[in-house]
């Protein structure tokens, strides 16, 4: 079984992880309200995983309006992946043993 990653153990930093898996990049406001976070958490959240090299942070501006833009790395969405596949791992193990 993989090792599940401590990285993803606040529900903040894998709603984002989660969102951010099934697109390219996403403006920082749109994530906060589809995945249901204030900008507070997901700030930090942000923090730490672009720390880890797991997420670029693009800022810029659409007229005068600053944007932030939130898209995985590619050694983000590898530990997200194998992240999962821990928990699918530790899934099969909790219905093998009911056997």
């Amino acid at each position: 079984m993989g090792e599940l990653n401590e990285l993803f153990g606040s529900l903040p930093r894998l709603k984002l992880v989660a969102f951010l898996d099934g697109c390219s990049e996403a403006e920082f406001l749109v994530v906060a309200e589809l995945c249901e976070l204030n900008k507070s958490a997901l700030s930090k959240a942000t923090t730490v995983l672009e720390a880890a090299g797991y997420l670029l942070v693009t800022k810029g501006y659409v007229g005068r309006k600053p944007k932030t833009w939130l898209a995985l790395t590619f050694k983000g969405r590898t530990a997200y992946h194998a992240h999962l596949d821990a928990l699918t791992a530790l899934t099969r193990k909790g219905s093998e043993s009911e056997s």
